[in-house]
């Protein structure tokens, strides 16, 4: 059985036209499907209203305790229950989850070395079997970027990071594929400039061109997570705008 995981963000989430085309994709797609959405912008901007500082590094998001109520409601309030509805005026059953619900997604507050992330969780964990049930059953899980310790703390995760792991989990017992989608459309060597699309990128020229600069902020974790995935035995990986689902840049090992 073939699944596709597939990953929004960007203005994707944040513009009605770009979803409803979207979605028109997602019809297109003769798979099974989990879908994965992040929300940084609406994020970013209700922190702004409420005086919370928004501190990235490389592109991630460090998440103290006000950051996460934040996220938290953005993430798995206002923003997938918009989508799980929109879903469903499309013909697509969904269902909206965190990584909290039904043991999910459990992961562990990130350690790092040189910088603390805050309530930031990296995942041990993927309940492959009620995501399975799910999409034996003709629904698509609609998954928030969260994700918990099993000790009652929620953790803001990558969205990024939580479709690649999924993926990875799922390729035991799926054919899997994973599309991120965003409002470019693929690997750009000028983000300024959408004739640079790289068609195909392997894992050894994206070291090179993330050394270079030319790759970098939050395309680096997209991409880290893309060839990790590839390596954990998804079939393939492809980064593209979301109005073609079947185009952008294709990802290869190499």
């Amino acid at each position: 059985m073939k699944l596709t995981v597939i990953k929004i963000g960007g203005n994707v989430v944040d513009s009605a036209n770009a979803r409803s085309v979207f979605y028109e994709q997602l019809r297109t797609l003769n798979t099974a499907t989990i879908l994965v959405h992040g929300g940084g912008k609406v994020a970013t901007e209700l922190s702004a209203s409420l005086g919370i500082p928004t501190t990235m590094i490389e592109g991630r998001r460090v998440t103290d305790a006000e950051t996460l109520r934040v996220v938290t409601m953005v993430y798995a309030g206002l923003i997938n229950k918009q989508l799980v509805a929109e879903l469903q005026s499309h013909n697509i059953n969904a269902l909206g989850i965190t990584g909290a619900d039904a043991n999910c997604i459990r992961a562990h507050k990130r350690r790092h070395s040189q910088h603390d992330y805050g309530f930031v969780g990296d995942v041990d964990s993927v309940n492959t079997k009620f995501l399975t049930q799910l999409v034996q059953h003709d629904i698509v899980p609609v998954i928030a970027p969260l994700t918990h310790d099993g000790s009652g703390q929620l953790l803001n995760t990558n969205a990024d990071t939580i479709a690649a792991q999924v993926a990875s989990a799922l390729a035991q017992t799926f054919t899997v594929d994973i599309v991120y989608c965003f409002e470019k459309l693929g690997v750009l060597k000028n983000v300024e400039n959408d004739t640079s699309l790289i068609p195909s990128l392997t894992q050894t020229e994206y070291t090179e061109l993330k050394a270079n600069g030319i790759v970098a902020q939050g395309m680096i974790p997209k991409l880290d997570n893309a060839y990790s995935a590839i390596e954990r035995g998804v079939r393939s990986v492809r980064i593209t705008h979301y109005s073609n689902v079947n185009g952008g840049t294709l990802l290869t090992i190499g």
